[in-house]
């Protein structure tokens, strides 16, 4: 699986003088049915992820504050802002993500395609890189 700058995808946004209202919907917004869904908050400057999968889609949505995501398919890493609610980055199998927490205010939503399966987890990159050579 190779990253690409089109895995951000812009979310409806709907705003009136009471607020805004995001929709995110499996299989229409984003490209898969949605059977988790976590959500992570850490203090400026913490590191989280640091991790790839062998199968499962993630999609992720910054509720709040700024994260920058750090994407990487073995050859090429591309940084993502994800600094509204309005934008989804979509992070398929086989893609090593790291998240960087900009703000104390930043809450990380993320909805995945499976439920939580240990195996499934790749959480050393050389073991990524290997698993990366293998699918080629």
């Amino acid at each position: 699986m190779s990253i690409k700058k089109k895995n951000l995808i812009e979310l409806p946004l709907y705003e009136d003088n009471r607020g805004s209202l995001v929709v995110i919907e499996g299989e229409d917004i984003i490209p898969f049915s949605i059977k988790r869904v976590f959500i992570v908050n850490a203090n400026v400057g913490e590191i989280r992820g640091e991790h790839a999968h062998k199968k499962c889609n993630q999609f992720m949505v910054c509720a709040s504050g700024k994260i920058e995501v750090i994407c990487s398919d073995g050859v090429t890493d591309i940084k993502y802002l994800l600094d509204s609610p309005s934008h989804g980055l979509h992070v398929p199998p086989g893609i090593w993500a790291k998240e960087q927490y900009l703000t104390n205010d930043a809450v990380l939503t993320v909805l995945c395609d499976r439920h939580y399966e240990k195996d499934d987890y790749i959480n050393d990159y050389e073991e990524f890189l290997k698993f990366q050579r293998g699918n080629k």
